[in-house]
């Protein structure tokens, strides 16, 4: 048996990463090494800015856990390879370790270009690369207030949104005449510059910047430009393109392009038959790759070649893309700047809904070469398929990019792709390959279908064209796609939510009788509770609701650990007297409960039993609190920093509004909880951005921001709406709020049904400000109801004997339970755990 051979990759970028697990999938006979540059293993890089938007460097990582040790992947982390020795075949690392290879793969990547300008070096400039980069533009950033990035193509504005999200106020200098010059025309370039500009980012084009000047501490504080004008600012981050990294080959003399590049072949072999080099740092064609797909195909492509296959060439790759860049979508796919002969081109530039479309059609308009799309690219999945396909097109093929004309149907659905259609550019997965794995593995979801096809998981940016093959697939199936509440009712909690404001229908009994069968179950009872209780805001412990709630609303607290309950008073805005903690302060004395301050700006009493609940709220009630809900899938709080009232900083009053807020809003319920924040400026103390709906405070008003969330997998919210006056933003919150109680699931956070609305941002935008589906009138009479009829719970509750009797522990003694058994602990008393439950017993 001959010895193991030894391959050697440089780089443990995402093609580096990729090339490996190609290789272990083939189990091929290979002693596998590989030296990672970077502190950490492969990630996510096209998907960096998240890391401003609160993923963590193991979010977007792509090295599934042991990938590396269960596969005898050796991985030199940290340690970056500096000197080749093709004549003998080894590599030497910076960390002094020379290591032999038979084959070797160059997977160094690129590198950002810094333009020779005077200054480009001072404190305060960084680049946009890697996380490293990341944590000190956001280190240094702390202590600025404006920022500017050079480069207005994708990875530019991607760097603009993290600046932005950063709290800074953001500029992009750029240039050439437009932006993103590479995927638009002109046109597209004027339509992306509108919708950034309306985002509040200063866009300054055709600007040459001569030098960078430094204040007297040596840190950047402006820009000069050929021009004669300046700008003023804090950080500077480069992202004015990518330079490939082909040092190490240009050191033991590789082939290499004029303008740099390591020259490959269809078999992505360099001039070194045994060494091969693929991603960026690669030059095929002279062209370099900027994309993660084509650097994908390369990967495979030397994964086979390096296993003895010879099936798989390397010709080039398709560039087309589709990216949000700041919440805006930006296409460009094939021919879109019209360079082939006879091309014609159809373009719809709407300036009212701030779209820009264009198709490259051949000669006669049967077939299309390529296209724009900027403000709006639902449809580019499907374009892209008619162009890579070569499929006929519709007899109008304006219809393509316009609403759909009465009576036309362009028939160019999933169904019309041939197998062969490449459905997911990141993974190389065919139509055909999905459809199959539906069809042979029984697939029913979307998130089995990324799973075991690997489609979608790359950029995302084919999952609308993957749910379609699966509702399709299905469809021929028979099978449909169900999404009743539950056994008991065949309708979903949208439709549920219809019937009974339409029917004007009032109690769970109505709603089974006339559309349920059976008597309900632990799923439909509180949901439907939930319903009944958004639509009319009767009394959740009233008769003909009470038994239909789940444990914390049928005793209106939260249920603890140990039994016992918790009890959270409302504080509006977090702002409270010195009267009113006197009196929290006494209560949790003589209950002997333990108090904590929340994350969310109110006070936590916790140990209450049941029995001691209606005591507890009687003192509360008395002294002036409500109820604060933290029990309810209702609004929870309203955060707020000291806003202009205290803070040197704040814009606008956030207390007064924050409290005026969580006062219109309190008490409603909803199909999951819901939070909020008000910030009296861009730092955003109150943390709005991570909430349901959260408010900042602008010079001009305030921004709106809606479906973010915390919790275990965060999303920071989107702006809706910006520069609102407090009547406007007050309008559009009342219409959001209550366009989610009427569309979302059961327990569905704000942010898991924006995820699944159609359109997105756009659509939410159209039907809240621009009242699209003709309902806001509907929607803002609705919790103007809400707003008239509210009662705090606990204050109905303690009037009415009958309510208060749930509230016994025992039927027949005022004993209280003797299950609940509490320690102290750093001078207050909490739950007993379960070991020392037992310690305890054996103690007695």
């Amino acid at each position: 048996m001959g010895m193991t051979k030894r391959l050697v990759t440089i780089g443990n970028g995402m093609v580096g990463h990729r090339f490996l697990e190609q290789m272990a999938a083939k189990g091929a006979d290979w002693e596998l090494i590989c030296f990672c540059e970077e502190p950490r293993v492969a990630y996510d890089r096209v998907n960096l800015s998240g890391y401003f938007a609160g993923k963590t460097a193991e979010d977007l990582s792509l090295v599934t856990p042991n990938f590396y040790q269960d596969n005898n992947i050796q991985v030199h982390v940290g340690d970056k390879a500096v000197s080749i020795d093709r004549a003998n075949q080894t590599v030497t690392s910076a960390k002094g370790l020379t290591i032999s290879y038979d084959k070797l793969v160059l997977a160094t990547g690129s590198y950002p270009f810094v333009p020779p300008i005077k200054g480009n070096d001072l404190p305060g400039t960084f680049v946009y690369r890697t996380i490293c980069d990341l944590e000190a533009t956001s280190e240094y950033a702390k202590e600025c207030q404006v920022g500017v990035v050079v480069g207005g193509g994708l990875l530019g504005l991607e760097c603009a949104n993290a600046l932005q999200n950063l709290g800074l106020k953001t500029h992009v200098v750029e240039f050439m005449p437009r932006l993103m010059p590479v995927q638009v025309d002109e046109a597209g370039g004027t339509t992306l510059r509108q919708k950034i500009e309306d985002l509040g980012i200063g866009i300054h084009t055709g600007k040459s910047t001569t030098e960078i000047v430094a204040d007297e501490h040596g840190r950047v504080c402006k820009m000069l430009f050929a021009d004669g004008t300046e700008l003023a600012t804090d950080i500077i981050v480069f992202s004015a393109g990518i330079r490939p990294q082909d040092e190490l080959a240009r050191q033991c003399e590789l082939k290499i392009g004029d303008r740099g590049g390591i020259a490959i072949d269809d078999n992505c072999q360099t001039s070194d038959p045994d060494i091969y080099a693929i991603g960026e740092c690669a030059l095929y064609n002279n062209q370099i790759f900027g994309l993660v797909a084509p650097g994908y195909r390369m990967a495979e492509v030397a994964a086979d070649r390096i296993c003895g296959s010879d099936t798989n060439n390397f010709t080039g790759a398709d560039m087309s893309t589709k990216l949000k860049l700041l919440g805006i979508d930006v296409a460009s796919f094939g021919d879109a700047f019209g360079k082939t002969a006879g091309s014609k081109v159809i373009a719809i530039d709407d300036a009212v809904a701030g779209t820009y479309k264009k198709l490259v059609v051949n000669e006669d308009g049967t077939r299309l070469l390529g296209g724009i799309l900027v403000g709006d690219a639902t449809v580019y999945g499907t374009l892209l398929q008619l162009m890579q396909n070569q499929m006929a097109l519709p007899p109008h093929p304006e219809d393509l990019i316009l609403p759909p004309r009465s009576g036309a149907s362009m028939a160019m659905g999933v169904d019309q792709f041939p197998d062969t259609a490449q459905i997911c550019s990141c993974n190389n997965v065919t139509k055909g390959q999905i459809c199959t794995a539906i069809q042979e593995q029984e697939l029913r979801d979307i998130g089995s279908v990324k799973s075991c096809t690997n489609a979608g998981t790359g950029c995302g940016g084919c999952v609308p064209l993957v749910t379609d093959l699966l509702k399709a697939e299905l469809k021929k199936a028979g099978i449909a796609v169900n999404n009743n509440l539950c056994e008991h009712f065949a309708f979903s909690r949208q439709e549920l939510y219809s019937l009974v404001r339409s029917q004007d229908i009032h109690t769970f009994q109505q709603l089974l009788d006339r559309h349920g069968t059976g008597r309900g179950c632990e799923i439909c009872k509180p949901a439907v509770s939930s319903i009944l209780a958004s639509a009319w805001n009767d009394q959740i412990l009233d008769a003909p609701h009470v038994s239909l709630q789940d444990t914390n609303d049928a005793f209106l607290a939260n249920i603890q650990r140990d039994g016992t309950y918790s009890v959270i008073p409302r504080i509006p805005g977090g702002e409270i007297t010195p009267e009113k903690l006197i009196v929290l302060g006494q209560v949790a004395q003589d209950f002997g409960l333990y108090t904590k301050i929340t994350g969310a700006q109110r006070i936590d009493l916790l140990g209450a039993r049941v029995d001691q609940l209606p005591l507890i709220w009687q003192r509360l009630v008395a002294a002036g609190f409500e109820s604060g809900h933290a029990y309810g899938k209702a609004l929870r709080t309203v955060k707020s920093c000291v806003g202009s009232t205290w803070c040197r900083f704040g814009v606008q009053d956030s207390v007064s509004l924050a409290i005026e807020v969580e006062l219109r809003y309190r008490g409603l319920r909803a199909p999951h909880k819901f939070k909020s924040a008000v910030s009296g400026c861009t730092r955003e103390c109150a943390e709005a951005q991570s909430k349901d709906f959260g408010i900042i405070a602008t010079e001009k008003g305030w921004n709106l921001y809606v479906c973010g969330n915390g919790g275990m997998k965060p999303q920071h919210a989107q702006l809706l709406a910006a520069d609102l006056d407090k009547e406007t933003l007050i309008r559009y919150v009342d219409r959001f709020l209550m366009f989610y109680i009427r569309t979302a699931n059961r327990l569905e956070r704000t942010a898991t049904w924006f995820n699944k609305l159609e359109g997105g941002m756009e659509y939410l935008q159209d039907v809240i400000i621009n009242d699209s589906l003709g309902i806001a009138a509907e929607l803002e009479a609705e919790m103007a109801h809400q707003v008239a009829t509210y009662a705090c719970e606990w204050d109905v509750t303690l009037k009415d004997p009958v309510k208060l009797q749930r509230f016994q522990h025992f039927v027949n003694t005022d004993l209280p339970d003797p299950n609940i058994v509490q320690v102290e602990e750093r001078g207050q008393k909490r739950p007993v755990f379960e070991h020392e439950r037992q310690l305890l017993s054996i103690d007695s």
